[in-house]
């Protein structure tokens, strides 16, 4: 590791871990596990031993996912741990998932079930690990993550008062500060005993729930009791934190029930346990130490026909949501004792109805002060909201892509999460921005609007989450903050429903045009999206046009993409008399994709518009010289594949669909049009004119084909027109996991990098810089369940967003 790493690593990491790495310890860090570290998220540890050793495949791997996906659909960062080719691995990619979950492995050596004892010799043979709980604690606790979320723990075994068999977890949870939410001890094992060996330990005991039953695995009672309880997980992590603040250093085991749905299995379940365990007795496997655990839980999945399996995921899922809520909870009391202003995102009842100053105060003296100190270089207009998805399961008598609620309700999962487009936008472009400054401040401003509601409060805590500035909030009285509830199938289709969205048209436009104006000395960029009015959209383009500010408009939808039209055509309706050309267009950039590109151009050029038949218009494309040469260019450009690496088909579709011919028609309008074209990448349209083409590095650039950019110069006007195309980098359909906020990402990084140098555009070597991270911001959140990745700017590349 090098010692510019390390540094970057220790800034945020425990000194014990700081310790490890600069005695070569070999431990990689997922770069998501070291921002969210680094910013204060809430992490939760998850083991791997149920993977290498625990379940079935492909349920294993099955498995493994979805836990990740119910964490990050909690709020918090999944830090699946595992020991891949003798390193550590805190937090693990995909294929690495994979390859620890492999059982059909070429060599026939399986990973190896890694408790403490197990550590050094896996790492000096370069083996593969399935973490247990114990080693997990250990790793969990050296980088400084307070919650693991596992199944059941180990204990004492049957008999382990003469075997003195006493798994290695209970006396790694003594010497471990960090939170274990499981569901229990395993049933196999000796619950009073264990209860006893912990309360021996120190370690406290706490079932989660509203009664002191301690819960035996599959059954929500065990015959004993907890000292403790704890019924949220606030009051848990209270608890937690409490130790460390006196700091103490053992660890804490909360112990959740079954959920209700699978304690109907439990009595037959428990009679298969007994006769596991009966014939591990009679065929000596109950001496096998190590093994006898995956042997008596595989037996058991025998004997109950494939139902203890069902119960365990569910049990794993259980505690991996409660342990995201806990993992929330501390850090949003981290927060609070340390004087930061929220960076945790809790569960929507916690959201809406929590006390603290960061939430129902958002717009305390200190905030303002905070926000106010950097004046902001990018500020975004438009929409923000929550995201309510209901998805429906699988439903006896239907088949997957049917639902049939009639009058009632029916079984499914309900997520909740903060988006809108300007509102992406602004997250993305605060992401890359705040990660290129010395101090890790963002001179991103989103001015919205939002209700006096429980949802307001939502969007304020994510907000202050991502340490983004909130002054551009506007309270709107007696409207309800912009919702989006709806309604998917059991196919993941979407069914219905219902978008609140109004309060976008009724923002106060003063305000607004307040706010740009107070920091119009220091704005390099305005962007608004299509949910604002058409009156709106023309007051701020009107004021930045005053203010000398450029303007980037995000068509949102085809629907509404042409809200725009109106302001354009105040600038056509000026000049109608004239001759002369328009050297500015009204929309410095504008990022369409296909279909809103063609209605734009559709509406533009009919003739209740009259911006086509404007003699401005005219002088203005008779100047781009857009002769044969630009024509023959085309033909050659569209002959080339779409992607070198994929089969992707040709570039026809530039020439065939219109897409040059409606970009190339817009130009008077729109000075730079990006045009998102899904996998098939990125088509640039741009005009460069008057003094800026004269002393731009395009003058001295031609038209290559070949390398998929043509271009055009007007021998009367000077205007050069450039169509570069930028193949998507490639990505396998298996792979992407949310296809929401990809493009808002996109918009975003551009948004950012324009902000960082506006002169980005006049030079093919920054625009091709600048598009490449675009892309990768948009490939991003492909693989991230959130709409803007939480990877997007966590590393700097020489400078650049």
């Amino acid at each position: 590791m090098t010692s510019s790493l390390l540094l970057t690593v220790t800034s945020f990491i425990s000194n014990s871990f700081a310790r490890a790495l600069k005695r070569e310890a070999p431990i990689d860090i997922h770069p998501e596990v070291q921002h969210a570290l680094h910013n204060h998220k809430p992490v939760v540890a998850l083991e791997t031993a149920f993977v290498t050793n625990g379940m079935p495949a492909p349920t294993n791997l099955e498995v493994g996912r979805k836990l990740e996906e119910i964490v990050r659909k909690e709020g918090a960062v999944p830090a699946t741990i595992g020991i891949v080719e003798g390193r550590v691995k805190i937090g693990l990619e995909d294929a690495e998932l994979v390859r620890l979950a492999d059982k059909s492995r070429a060599t026939g050596e399986l990973p190896v079930k890694v408790s403490r004892r197990d550590i050094g010799p896996v790492l000096s043979m370069k083996k593969d690990g399935g973490t247990t709980i114990c080693s997990t604690l250990i790793f969990a606790a050296l980088a400084g993550i307070n919650v693991i979320a596992t199944g059941g723990l180990g204990g004492v075994h049957r008999g382990g008062e003469n075997s003195l068999d006493i798994s290695a977890d209970l006396h790694e949870l003594s010497r471990c500060p960090v939170g274990v939410v499981s569901c229990g001890v395993k049933s196999i094992l000796d619950i009073r005993r264990t209860l006893e060996y912990l309360e021996t330990l120190g370690v406290p005991v706490v079932t989660y729930g509203t009664s002191h039953e301690f819960p035996a695995f599959y059954s929500g009672s065990s015959g004993c009791k907890s000292p403790w309880k704890a019924d949220n997980p606030r009051l848990a992590a209270e608890m937690l934190l409490n130790q460390w603040k006196l700091g103490l250093d053992n660890g804490m085991l909360f112990a959740a029930p079954i959920p209700d749905a699978f304690l109907s299995q439990g009595a037959e379940i428990q009679a298969a346990i007994d006769q596991a365990i009966s014939e591990s007795e009679q065929n000596g496997m109950s001496e096998k130490g190590n093994d006898v655990t995956p042997w008596l839980l595989g037996r058991v999945v025998e004997l109950t026909g494939g139902k203890s399996l069902q119960s365990n995921i569910a049990l794993l899922e259980n505690t991996a949501s409660i342990g995201a809520r806990v993992a929330i909870e501390y850090a949003l009391l981290q927060d609070h004792l340390h004087g930061r202003s929220g960076t945790a995102s809790s569960s929507v009842v916690d959201q809406v109805t929590a006390s603290q100053p960061s939430i129902n105060k958002p717009q305390n003296s200190e905030v303002k002060r905070e926000a106010k100190s950097i004046p902001p270089k990018l500020v975004v207009v438009g929409a923000s909201a929550v995201d309510i998805t209901s998805s429906a399961d699988g439903i006896a008598g239907t088949s997957p892509g049917q639902i049939n609620l009639g009058q009632t309700t029916t079984p499914g999962t309900i997520s909740l999460t903060v988006g809108g487009v300007a509102r992406n936008i602004a997250e993305a472009a605060h992401r890359v921005l705040a990660s290129n400054s010395a101090d890790g401040s963002s001179a991103t401003a989103l001015v919205t609007p939002i209700g006096d509601d429980g949802f307001s409060r939502i969007l304020l805590s994510e907000q202050h989450r991502l340490g983004m500035r909130s002054d551009g909030f506007l309270t709107v009285r007696g409207e309800s903050s912009a919702v989006c509830n709806m309604l998917l199938d059991n196919s993941g289709a979407l069914v219905g429903g219902v978008a609140d969205m109004d309060i976008v048209q009724n923002i106060d436009e003063s305000k607004v045009l307040s706010y740009i104006k107070s920091f119009a000395s220091d704005m390099k960029l305005t962007a608004f999206d299509a949910n604002l009015s058409a009156k709106m959209i023309r007051s701020v383009i009107q004021v930045c046009k005053t203010n000398q500010i450029d303007v980037l408009f995000e068509p949102t939808s085809v629907t509404k993409s042409t809200i725009i039209i109106d302001a354009i055509k105040d600038q056509y309706d000026a000049n109608i008399n004239t001759t002369s050309a328009i050297t500015a267009a009204p929309i410095t950039y504008c990022t369409p994709n296909i279909l809103e590109l063609r209605r734009l151009y559709e509406t533009v050029s009919s003739e209740d518009s009259g911006v086509f038949s404007s003699q401005s218009w005219w002088a203005t494309i008779d100047g781009l010289n857009l002769s044969d040469q630009w024509r023959n260019d085309l033909q050659a450009l569209a002959k080339l594949p779409a992607s070198l690496t994929m089969d992707k088909g040709s570039l026809g579709f530039i020439l065939n669909d219109g897409v040059a011919q409606m970009a190339t028609s817009l130009l008077p309008m729109f000075q730079h049009l990006v045009i998102k074209c899904g996998d098939r990448g990125v088509v640039v349209v741009m005009r460069i004119s008057g003094e800026t083409a004269r002393h731009s590095p395009w003058s001295g650039e031609h038209s290559a084909p070949s390398k998929r950019c043509i271009i055009a110069k007007g021998s009367k006007s000077g205007d050069i027109v450039v169509l570069k195309y930028y193949p998507a980098i490639d990505i396998k359909e298996e792979e992407i996991i949310n296809v929401t906020g990809a493009g808002d990402s996109l918009v975003g990084t551009l948004c950012a990098g324009i902000t960082m140098d506006p002169t980005t555009f006049n030079d093919s070597i920054k625009l091709d810089a600048l598009i490449q991270l675009s892309q990768e911001a948009a490939n991003l959140s492909l693989h991230s369940v959130r709409a803007v990745s939480p990877l997007l700017g966590s590393t700097k590349k020489d400078g650049k967003p």
